[in-house]
């Protein structure tokens, strides 16, 4: 064992980003591994948010819309997001929840795919991207189809009839990464748009929009992001598709909101995606997970991302082989996101476990524990006293605990 933790200490030591970690409020002896379902709290946030309270509302009030600049917020915060996925200015947008933007984006797609009437994704996609395509079928009354077909059967399920493919680019329980151009050329040869869900994407992975020609893409601000919890969303829009119509046309998506006028008139770009008043505090935190995201090299995120999911896997297999766990993420790293998930039997209860000793992750049912890594905090050390910390539960079965059973509201 010994001749991994030296090398490990060493790796930490030369760790280009090891500044970042005291950039973030971390508590003592904890080893935060939930990373890819919230991230950690910056500390240039508390003042912003202080900032924000204090003087922009308690003092500005009403006149810190123009003053402290709030209308324009979430324009301004969405060409920092464009920064992180490989978009251009005017092209993305911070607003709402992944789940509307997701409604959004569908139906901007439709807009522009007069007689193709199904909508196509994966079968064990996040729910919500499913939940959203099935409501807008219910709503048209059968109209629109809602197909979800095998995962390794999307390509072949491409045909004339689908008018939006929706897709998560890493898979939130396994990791797993699509080549989003490959994907969307295919979809583009039959005539199908494409809507990317990066909430496991963005601030994790490299990403390039336009590079792969994508259509539309959405995406949370709390998870790689530092967004804080609840964190407005965002939404891409190509400059191609800035004529599409989303069906949700509330007044900060009017072309002339304070001219207050009976019947709606589409914003210009992507400001046409915007539905209501922007929440100011909420976005006020994105923007500080956001700006200290871009003070970071991307391609040297992933790669430190890469190396901690290595060593992971490795110490998973050395320390806890014999104790039934199954590496559910591909062993290739370059289609695996910023995570590493295993499945057991007791996995709840072992998570369960693991929090009591200072390890954070999470559990996703039916059996799957998920690890995630965030390069700009986690150290490679904290990776091998996770494990390690795994090991000695699974070692006295302190996981088979009747306290550990009852399943909470959150996993």
């Amino acid at each position: 064992m010994n001749a991994l933790i030296d090398p490990v200490a060493e790796l930490d030591a030369a760790d280009p980003l090891r500044q970042f970690r005291d950039e973030f409020l971390l508590k003592d002896g904890q080893i935060y591994l939930d990373g890819n379902s919230l991230g950690a709290l910056p500390r240039a946030t508390l003042a912003r948010m202080e900032t924000t309270l204090r003087e922009e509302w308690g003092e500005g009030l009403i006149t810190s819309w123009l003053g402290a600049d709030w209308v324009n917020s979430p324009g301004r915060i969405g060409d920092k997001i464009a920064r992180l996925i490989g978009a251009e200015s005017g092209e993305v947008i911070a607003a709402d929840s992944t789940s509307v933007n997701i409604f959004k984006a569908l139906t901007a797609a439709l807009s522009l795919q007069s007689g193709r009437r199904v909508l196509l994704s994966e079968q064990t996609n996040f729910p919500t991207d499913v939940y959203m395509m099935q409501g807008l079928a219910r709503f048209s009354g059968e109209a629109i189809e809602c197909v979800a077909v095998d995962p390794g059967k999307v390509l072949d399920s491409l045909n004339e009839d689908v008018a939006v493919l929706l897709l998560t680019q890493v898979h939130y329980k396994t990791g797993s990464t699509r080549d989003m151009a490959k994907v969307t050329r295919r979809a583009h040869e039959v005539g199908a748009l494409v809507v990317w869900d990066l909430s496991h994407s963005a601030g994790a992975i490299e990403v390039d929009l336009n590079g792969a020609n994508a259509d539309f893409a959405v995406g949370c601000g709390y998870k790689f992001l530092n967004g804080g919890p609840g964190a407005p969303a965002f939404l891409f829009a190509a400059k191609r598709h800035h004529h599409a119509q989303p069906v949700l046309s509330g007044w900060f998506g009017h072309a002339r909101p304070f001219a207050f006028e009976e019947d709606y008139t589409a914003a210009d770009g992507i400001m046409r995606f915007l539905c209501g008043t922007p929440p100011v505090l909420a976005m006020t935190a994105l923007e500080c997970g956001i700006d200290l995201m871009l003070r970071a090299d991307m391609p040297e995120i992933r790669r430190k991302s890469v190396a901690l999911s290595e060593l992971f896997i490795e110490w998973m297999d050395q320390r806890c082989g014999e104790f039934g766990f199954e590496l559910i993420s591909p062993t290739d790293s370059s289609i695996r996101g910023s995570q590493v998930a295993y499945a057991h039997p007791q996995g709840y209860e072992m998570m369960q476990a693991l929090k009591a000793r200072g390890v954070i992750g999470d559990f996703r049912a039916p059996d799957v524990m998920r690890f995630g890594l965030t390069p700009l905090y986690l150290r490679y050390a904290d990776v091998v006293d996770a494990v390690e910390r795994l090991r000695a539960i699974c070692i006295s079965r302190e996981w088979d605990r009747l306290e550990y059973r009852t399943r909470a509201t959150v996993t």
